[in-house]
């Protein structure tokens, strides 16, 4: 396994020099990340560590930086989007250029977009954070529906402008249909729902006792756990086909209108080599899941494949995410 590592490590470095020759800018590549610095600073210092390229890094909320690089166009700076969910890179698919065949069947389909503009790099299921001092883990909501109930008043913590929040918004309103979910967030605001700007921020005011629960992706009680081991805080999955339930990606696509496509392409192919898949396991705080084939997840975390989210197609997404958005409008949610 480490003669294959190391044969990963040199044919990216013999990329990154410039092996496609024209296409080969040399200058530091820029990419655009919608995952937070303290999650993924380490990869891409891994990455210039392998390579020897330098990238300039943009750091930013997800669904802000497809907005910008859609408004940019063809004259957006960034070489690569590395977005925390599937939404935020289908809104700018038509910017996205095919990535080579070789890279997508690193990945299952299902973690991948269908016309293969995107790749996922990282797996993570939506979850409920709770308090485990003040709430029994017997009497925690089958559904995420059942935290609009009068027993949830004021005990819920979300973060209606994190694309996370938006990815599984977005997975209700193609499971249950619109007005099904309208419904469903306006009686969550009406119950008096608190709102934070990150998931982080919630899984720490539940350990703090601020809300009883929140609406997070797994892996933020990992990087909570790390700075308070003691921290009174679990997570919990909602029912099979719950759109609580949501497994989704982070990713990354390479945009058409970059000059450093053979550098581009060697960063995304880096985030699928075995030297950064095991980095989600061995090495990051945050415990998201390896989507290369041959990888155990961490240790503890369901395997993704007994995890059963709603019946949606992530490479749908981008198209929802304008409406998805608009609706958090109309009920309040968003300004």
């Amino acid at each position: 396994m480490k003669g294959i590592t190391t044969i990963v490590v040199l044919a990216l470095a013999l990329l990154a020099a410039g092996c496609g020759g024209d296409e080969a800018a040399g200058g530091p590549l820029t990419v655009y990340s919608g995952r937070e610095e303290e999650l993924v600073a380490p990869l891409f210092e891994k990455f210039t560590d392998a390579t020897g390229v330098d990238v300039e890094v943009r750091y930013g909320d997800s669904a802000e930086l497809a907005a910008t690089i859609a408004e940019e166009g063809d004259n957006s700076p960034a070489d690569v989007f590395f977005a925390q969910d599937p939404g935020s890179l289908g809104a700018v698919d038509p910017q996205l250029e095919e990535l080579p065949q070789a890279t997508l069947d690193r990945v299952a389909a299902r973690f991948r977009d269908a016309e293969g503009r995107w790749v996922g790099t990282s797996g993570r299921t939506r979850v409920l954070a709770y308090n485990t001092d003040r709430v029994q883990e017997s009497d925690l909501p089958a559904s995420v529906l059942e935290l609009t109930r009068p027993e949830w008043k004021g005990r819920v913590g979300v973060a209606p402008t994190n694309a996370s929040f938006q990815a599984f918004v977005t997975a209700m309103r193609l499971s249950l249909g619109d007005e099904r979910t309208r419904e469903w967030l306006e009686a969550l605001r009406a119950n008096g729902a608190k709102t934070y700007e990150k998931n982080l921020p919630i899984v720490e005011a539940v350990a703090a006792g601020e809300v009883d629960v929140g609406l997070v992706n797994h892996y933020y009680l990992a990087l909570v756990k790390e700075e308070q081991p003691d921290a009174p805080v679990a997570n919990h999955l909602f029912e099979a086909g719950d759109p609580g339930t949501l497994v989704s990606v982070a990713g990354a696509g390479v945009l058409a209108s970059t000059d450093q496509r053979d550098d581009a392409e060697a960063f995304v192919e880096f985030l699928l080599s075995e030297d950064a898949q095991r980095f989600y396991v061995d090495q990051a705080e945050e415990n998201e899941y390896p989507l290369v084939a041959g990888i155990d997840p961490p240790a503890g975390l369901v395997p993704l494949d007994e995890i059963q989210g709603p019946d949606v197609e992530l490479t749908a997404f981008g198209a929802e995410l304008e409406s998805t958005v608009e609706l958090l409008r109309e009920t309040g949610w968003l300004s």
